[in-house]
């Protein structure tokens, strides 16, 4: 295979200056089967508020696979995306957990409660693999360690194959590894601009709206001008960037409002609700 297709369907939607489509999931393998045959561009299996069960999510990976629509559509890219929202840093910073889930062929980690450029910094690093210091692109340096048996296979790659397009999009215009990071809170907010001008390698920015309100002491409560204000800052710093900006409660009643404020990485609820998907495709001209 010399001419490898794009294989993220999320990051093929942005390079054609689409919005992209996902939805969070509990990793079971119901949630696996029903969203590999829904017109989602991805779905987040969500383990920070929900148990980090490794071999859940591989089992989720494997259900997602549909022999028939790989020959039909004569590619390896899966129909819909799987990626995994992690828990939260530590003092660890959480590489071992991206380091777990990229193994098993993910192909995008969400880095929940992201605050600093050293926490945005270390996300990305993680999600790739060291290389020589005068190779191009060498920064974040990689800090993944080497085990792509799994992954490689999942994605229907070589192992070579598969360390040519195992980077971070859109520094590496090849990678198919999509980094989303949350911003939730305040500190976040001041320090997104800081973020998205000393880390490159940042697919998206996701704001996480419920920790945010809490602090903002309006918990829950998303159409509150305050949260709305703090939001607004966050997508005219991404759109200064040109980073796409996440918004993670799209329903029907606001997929028109989202969409012509400019985010681009939307996020719909509930997980088996379809309405506010079909609704915002249709708006976005993606029938």
């Amino acid at each position: 295979m010399t001419d490898i297709p794009r294989l993220n369907g999320v990051i093929r939607a942005l390079e054609q200056g689409k919005p992209t489509f996902t939805a969070f999931a509990i990793a079971d393998i119901e949630n696996a089967l029903a969203f590999s045959q829904s017109k989602y561009d991805g779905v987040v299996f969500e383990m920070e508020h929900n148990p980090w069960d490794i071999r859940m999510l591989r089992d989720c990976l494997q259900y997602m696979l549909n022999r028939r629509q790989i020959a039909d559509a004569k590619s390896v890219a899966p129909a819909v995306t799987p990626m995994v929202r992690i828990p939260p840093n530590g003092g660890e910073l959480s590489q071992v957990f991206a380091k777990q889930a990229l193994d098993l062929g993910v192909y995008g980690i969400i880095w929940p409660h992201i605050s600093t450029v050293e926490q945005a910094r270390n996300a990305v690093a993680a999600c790739r693999y060291p290389r020589l210091k005068t190779a191009p692109l060498y920064e974040p340096a990689g800090l993944r360690g080497d085990g792509p048996t799994a992954a490689a296979r999942y994605w229907g790659l070589t192992q070579q194959e598969y360390y040519s397009r195992a980077d971070v999009w859109p520094l590496n215009p090849k990678g198919e590894i999509f980094v989303i990071l949350m911003i939730e809170d305040t500190e976040g907010i001041r320090n997104l601009d800081a973020i998205l001008t000393q880390v490159p390698g940042i697919g998206a920015v996701l704001i996480g709206e419920g920790d945010l309100s809490q602090e903002l002491g309006v918990p829950r409560q998303y159409e509150h001008p305050e949260v709305l204000q703090h939001m607004a800052r966050v997508l005219a710093i991404g759109k200064k960037h040109n980073v796409p900006i996440g918004h993670p409660h799209v329903d029907a009643a606001n997929v028109e409002r989202v969409l012509k404020e400019g985010y681009r990485f939307l996020m719909a609820a509930p997980t088996r609700g379809y309405a506010a998907l079909e609704k915002g495709k249709q708006l976005a001209g993606r029938n």
